[in-house]
């Protein structure tokens, strides 16, 4: 195994009815998953393919965040949607659309450029595997 960080601990407790109650225990926020109506759920909460794709999108911005901080502009105000979309056979994520409209500021193309790589460099996007598709729009 490489070097690694120390470990985030996450306990979780099955509630029945398709559903999970997870909780952070560093910051003890605490979420709910429930099954897609797809696939015999109610569809009330996200699920868990639903928190890999916001995962995805929240890991891009964070470490497209640093990097705009780190060369000292911003990105504030950044808004993104996400579109999973499911295969079948085996059933798994296998296209993740993000759409990423960017404040009005006048971005150069040198920033353009470090935001999209380091989009690219996101921990979540290194862990999906190459099954599936992620299709990255960025507005300017």
């Amino acid at each position: 195994m490489q070097n690694t960080t120390a470990p985030v601990i996450i306990k979780g407790q099955y509630k029945g009815g398709l559903r999970n109650e997870m909780t952070h225990l560093k910051s003890n926020n605490t979420i709910m998953t429930d099954a897609p109506t797809d696939n015999h759920g109610k569809g009330e909460a996200f699920s868990p393919t639903d928190l890999v794709c916001g995962a995805l999108a929240a890991c891009m911005m964070t470490i497209m965040g640093i990097t705009a901080q780190t060369h000292e502009f911003d990105i504030d105000g950044a808004t993104y949607e996400v579109k999973k979309t499911m295969v079948t056979d085996p059933r798994r994520i296998g296209q993740i659309d993000i759409e990423i409209s960017f404040p009005k500021h006048d971005y150069t193309d040198k920033q353009k450029a470090m935001l999209k790589a380091a989009a690219d460099t996101c921990p979540v996007a290194k862990t999906l595997g190459s099954e599936v598709v992620v299709n990255v729009t960025m507005n300017f």
